[in-house]
């Protein structure tokens, strides 16, 4: 009985293990990718560096290997150097170019290669650098969100923004929002507004709401020399109501604010 159950142990082994082979060898026949490296290190580089790479391959199957499709995350291109396809024993590159700017610190980018390897049909490469900003004004805010509330008709919106510099260098910049004024120590604001390395200023957005109702919902956009938030939005939100619904509001809520 024993040697019957080790018999059919070392028969299910031998079918096992022939299955795995025939599997192998199916996978071994048709286009095979194989990269040299997947992937690569620029090492230290300054922003606004274009930084290029060529990720080198080789078609190490028996039949022709097709490149259907090179994608990109933000921040990279890629071009196909080599024809799309190639024979096997045959090499072909792709070319990558990091564009750095508005980039800082450690930064990690991919490319996805996609072909008709039948095992690896989707071959993500990646790529890595450390992009040293040189000094530069750094604009922020006390809030990027502003909600006036409840508003009566006629009202303005007022809004009240503080921006800091965090950079090393003076900042420049100027608001852009129709029928809206912008004041600084409440007189109206001289463009470009100047905030020093470190320090801060005050501001005042006042907008005109005409005769609008219902909900606001506005964005003044803050136009700088900083090179990494050229743009930036701080949202402007309120709700308009007229001065007879105010008084509904008040008359059916009274013993509430009593």
């Amino acid at each position: 009985m024993h040697q019957n159950r080790a018999r059919r142990i070392i028969l299910v082994a031998l079918l096992a293990f022939a299955a795995a082979s025939a599997v192998a060898t199916a996978a071994a026949k048709g286009p095979k990718i194989v990269f040299k490296e997947e992937a690569w290190n620029f090492g230290k580089a300054k922003m606004g560096a274009d930084l290029v790479h060529e990720f080198v391959f080789k078609n190490e199957g028996d039949a022709p290997l097709k490149i259907i499709n090179v994608e990109t995350s933000c921040g990279c291109t890629a071009a196909l150097v080599s024809d799309k396809k190639l024979e096997p024993g045959k090499s072909g590159k792709i070319k990558i170019t990091f564009a750095t700017q508005g980039y800082a610190g450690e930064v990690v980018k991919y490319v996805y290669v996609e072909t008709d390897d039948p095992v690896q049909p989707r071959v993500q490469l990646k790529v890595t650098a450390a992009i040293d900003v040189p000094p530069q004004p750094r604009i922020d805010f006390d809030r990027y969100s502003f909600d006036g509330g409840l508003l009566v008709e006629g009202d303005e919106l007022v809004a009240p923004v503080t921006v800091y510099n965090k950079g090393e260098l003076e900042l420049k910049f100027e608001v852009q929002l129709t029928d809206a004024k912008i004041l600084v120590a409440g007189k109206p604001a001289v463009y470009p507004i100047k905030v020093a390395a470190g320090k801060e200023t005050e501001l005042v957005i006042k907008m005109d709401l005409g005769g609008r109702m219902g909900p606001i919902r506005e964005f003044a956009l803050f136009k700088s020399n900083d090179p990494l938030r050229s743009t930036i939005s701080v949202n402007l939100n309120g709700y308009i109501v007229t001065k007879v619904q105010l008084r509904q509001v008040f008359q059916k809520y009274k013993d509430l604010i009593k």
